[in-house]
């Protein structure tokens, strides 16, 4: 099994680009530049999403992007808060 790499969005619509320009299958470019055939699908899927920005349809990147920060955000958030209500309770019952 290999490791998992991580590629820039740039490299990504590097790649994408080449599936569009090129009369070769997603298949023969994933081969060709040693990616997973399964990766750049999804590259060229994503791209189509993004490029149509269909507010009912499949999360764009950014909005994607985004959803992943909130989501960190609010796992934050959470964490203060729980430990504001340990707190206030510990005080609460040693201040009687």
């Amino acid at each position: 099994m290999r490791k998992r790499r991580t590629f820039t969005e740039e490299y990504k619509a590097e790649v994408v680009g080449l599936v569009k320009a090129s009369k070769k299958t997603v298949g023969e470019v994933a081969r060709d530049l040693d990616l997973t055939e399964t990766a750049v699908r999804n590259w060229v899927r994503q791209a189509a999403i993004d490029a149509i920005g269909d507010p009912g349809g499949p999360l764009t990147s950014e909005e994607r992007s985004e959803l992943t920060r909130l989501r960190r955000e609010l796992k934050t958030v959470t964490m203060e808060r729980d430990f504001l209500r340990k707190a206030a309770t510990f005080f609460a019952k040693s201040g009687r």
